[in-house]
């Protein structure tokens, strides 16, 4: 068994590495013994299959505690999801709220993590108290009858995934990994390690525009609102009908582009690498960049002046994205930050909270890469493990899904479009790749979404068709559009509709009853001692990728 965990993690480090910005000859070397690594794991795991053995992520033993499904109380019901724009009225300050816990403190007394889940498992009351004030007083026939509604609806929605087909058309032009991707009308554009973003047409999935001009790899792609296009287009002359996109890279620039004549028409050097963005439509609108120093950055979208500078995380910011008037950014150590937009001319972003990788679980790997998105008081965090995190970013309390049946399986990264919750998942003994869709808010699973010879899916964005159908586009290896074909039509889809009996055994569950999260790159191998230290300390380098889902 322990050389079954050196193999685990020697190919969770060359995970690591494939995804990295640029490679050293030594680097390279490793990720060429990638074949043989899984070949001799697999010899060892068909070993070790008879029944006194399990490599799935949940032992006999704890069976049970994995089907108790945790209430989760801000979003129990999809009328109690809150307009983004009115999180912040009528909040109560909580001492939690007041004062954000120190990352040294936490390390120190570990009390952000067990305050948490003391929270966690009161979380259940809230339901009813919200029930109350919603209703005057709801009886237990009221429950029961939304409880039937409820499972009635996901019975119905389960099944109708269960029949879906989609059609894919591959992309191609990137000579290297997709890092990120955006949707603008019936375009996509793609930034890639090949320094170059590119515009598609996706009814004739055909390349429009190639946007050269970076002189790193582009890590992170944000396309503002059209009121905020029309503004720019205003002031440079172009039609009211022009579309901007924003590009950040590792050369240290954050560039916009002109969509409809494929040209540059601002670069801004910020004077770190580039790893995140996002923009925030408040007020005269503003971007904010996340550094690989691990500095927030805020820029006006009027002037395209720095307005604040915030040395807001210990690592590289690898996630940033806005909900209303805040904005959530993750970093490589694994910590969130919530901040508020007050739509001032100087440091509009004010810190709410923060809380670090004691809390939410998502350091102590190499090479760390965290991305979020955020859905009322949750947050969803992936962090190349085989679980979802979700933070309940008010009180710092947590919980997990599955998202993976074994612990070889990670979790690159993770997406909202509409009711579903859509996670990637990766095997890296085996090198294959699927999605994993869940419902909103309840997190429950539906099915996963496969191919043969899948690539390793590292971002990913969704909108729907004039007829209301998914159209998705997948990035990573691969360059990939999605198409949802008629469920009554004779056409066959190119991907298999499954679901994983172990992934719908394993429900939400809170963060306090399982402790075992890095168990496999917790483990020290003795017999290659001086290679995995260099994984680990090229993994957590300057130069690591830091791609991130937009």
């Amino acid at each position: 068994m322990g050389e079954v965990r050196k193999l685990q993690k020697k190919l969770r480090q060359i995970g690591n590495l494939e995804i990295k910005i640029s490679l050293t000859p030594e680097e390279r070397f490793k990720i060429s013994r990638k074949a043989e690594l899984r070949s001799r794991l697999a010899e060892l795991q068909l070993q070790l299959s008879g029944p006194q053995q399990t490599l799935e992520i949940v032992g006999d033993g704890k069976k049970e505690k994995m089907k108790r499904q945790v209430e989760d109380a801000p979003e129990a019901l999809p009328s109690q999801t809150p307009p983004a724009s009115k999180i912040l009225k009528g909040e109560e300050k909580s001492k939690a709220q007041a004062t954000p816990v120190p990352a040294a403190r936490q390390r120190e007394t570990g009390g952000g993590a067990r305050i948490g889940r003391q929270q966690e498992r009161k979380e259940p009351a809230k339901v009813s108290d919200h029930c109350r004030d919603v209703s005057g007083g709801c009886s237990d026939f009221d429950t029961d009858q939304q409880l039937r509604q409820e499972e009635a609806e996901f019975a119905s929605l389960k099944s109708s995934w269960e029949k879906a087909k989609f059609r894919l058309r591959l992309l191609e032009g990137h000579n290297d990994i997709v890092t990120c991707v955006v949707a603008v009308d019936n375009l996509v554009v793609s930034g890639s390690r090949d320094t170059t973003v590119k515009v598609w047409h996706v009814p004739t999935a055909t390349e429009h525009k190639n946007l050269g001009g970076h002189a790193g790899g582009v890590t992170c792609l944000s396309a503002p609102p059209p009121e905020y296009c029309r503004r720019l287009a205003r002031s440079l002359s172009l039609s009211d009908k022009e579309r901007f996109i924003l590009s950040g890279s590792a050369d240290c620039y954050v560039k916009i582009w002109a969509l409809s004549i494929g040209q540059c028409v601002k670069s801004i050097y910020t004077f770190n690498a580039v790893t995140a963005l996002c923009f925030l439509p408040e007020e005269e609108g503003y971007f904010i960049t996340g550094s690989d120093g691990g500095k927030v950055q805020a820029w006006t979208w009027q002037t395209f002046e720095n307005c604040q500078s915030i040395n807001a995380h210990q690592e590289a910011v690898t996630s940033i994205q806005s909900q209303g008037p805040l904005v959530f950014s993750g970093s490589a150590e694994g910590g969130v930050s919530v901040w508020e937009n007050r739509c001032s001319d100087r440091d509009p972003l004010r810190l709410l909270h923060h809380w670090g990788e004691q809390v939410t679980g998502c350091g102590g790997g190499s090479g760390g890469r965290l991305t979020l998105s955020p859905r009322g008081d949750r947050v969803f965090l992936s962090y190349g493990r085989a679980w979802l995190k979700i933070l309940h970013w008010r009180t710092g309390t947590m919980s997990r899904l599955t998202n993976h049946n074994s612990i070889t399986g990670v979790t690159d990264c993770v997406h909202q479009t509409g009711g579903l919750l859509i996670g990637s998942c990766y095997d890296l003994a085996n090198g294959e790749s699927s999605l994993n869709l869940f419902s909103l808010p309840q997190c429950q699973y539906l099915a996963s979404l496969s191919w043969p010879d899948a690539p390793r899916i590292l971002c990913f964005t969704a909108w729907a068709t004039g007829s209301g159908d998914h159209r998705w586009v997948t990035g990573g290896h691969d360059l990939i559009v999605w198409e949802q074909l008629p469920s009554s039509g004779k056409q066959r889809g190119d991907v298999t509709v499954k679901r994983d009996s172990r992934l719908e055994s394993c429900l939400l569950e809170s963060e306090g009853d399982t402790e075992d999260d890095e168990e496999t790159d917790d483990y020290e191998d003795d017999d290659d001692n001086a290679e995995g230290k260099d994984i680990a300390e090229d993994g957590g380098s300057s130069s690591w990728l830091r791609c991130i889902l937009q």
